[in-house]
């Protein structure tokens, strides 16, 4: 990869609520972390270590690649809208305003348990929630 590329790379956080009883805590980190098999997010409040076995690591590195695609395909979503059709016609949604205003949740089975992960993507250009 070209260094100006590594530098356009969108950053992008995934948080939990931690999985132990009575804990407030949430689990925040770096998608682009997750790929090293090395990888244990901490939970800030009771310290928790959670590792990520290969198959979890493998669906969240995906997903880092998803985002870093929609990243290099902005140009052509910017030109892009979601129609809905409601009662009465149909409503346009730029794309772009569907990735930055819309909560992105990836819901995962870890121990039995289905998990809602947050996706925070940092939108590229910075004058996007102005």
């Amino acid at each position: 990869m070209s260094t100006e590329k590594n530098a356009a790379a969108p950053k992008a956080q995934l948080d939990f609520h931690c999985l132990t009883d009575n804990c407030e805590g949430v689990v925040a980190f770096d998608l682009i972390n997750v790929a090293d098999p090395e990888f244990q997010a901490v939970c800030p409040v009771c310290h928790r270590a959670y590792a990520l076995d290969a198959v979890l690591r493998d669906k969240l590195t995906r997903m880092m690649k998803l985002i870093s695609d929609i990243r290099e395909c902005e140009d052509i979503l910017g030109d892009s809208v979601v129609s809905v059709n409601v009662a009465g016609g149909e409503v346009r949604v730029p794309y772009a305003l569907l990735l930055t205003r819309l909560n992105t949740l990836i819901t995962l089975e870890i121990s039995g348990r289905k998990i809602d992960f947050h996706l925070w993507v940092e939108p590229s250009n910075p004058q996007m929630f102005r």
